[in-house]
């Protein structure tokens, strides 16, 4: 595959090089490529928690769930089971 950069992309990369970090542009496309798809990946997870955050919100409107202190002791007891066990 051939790809014509602008400038500006060519010298970041050649930066990239320079600075002793990478070692070719494949180095620095490969790695650049990698946190695309790691960025990716957090916006998706970002969404997944906001859609978890606002049924649980909508189920605290509508009086399921219990108190923030109830929880903490239920985990609490959990962990002292589990620990005895």
């Amino acid at each position: 595959m051939n790809i014509i950069l602008n400038q500006k992309l060519e010298n970041l990369i050649q930066q990239q090089i320079t600075s002793g970090k990478y070692t070719s542009i494949d180095n620095v496309l490969e790695e650049a490529l990698s946190l695309l798809e790691k960025r990716n990946q957090y916006e998706q997870w970002v969404e997944e928690v906001g859609q978890k955050i606002d049924i649980a919100a909508q189920q605290l409107e509508r009086g399921e769930g219990i108190d923030g202190e109830t929880a903490i002791n239920q985990l609490l007891e959990q962990l002292q089971q589990n620990k005895d066990s």
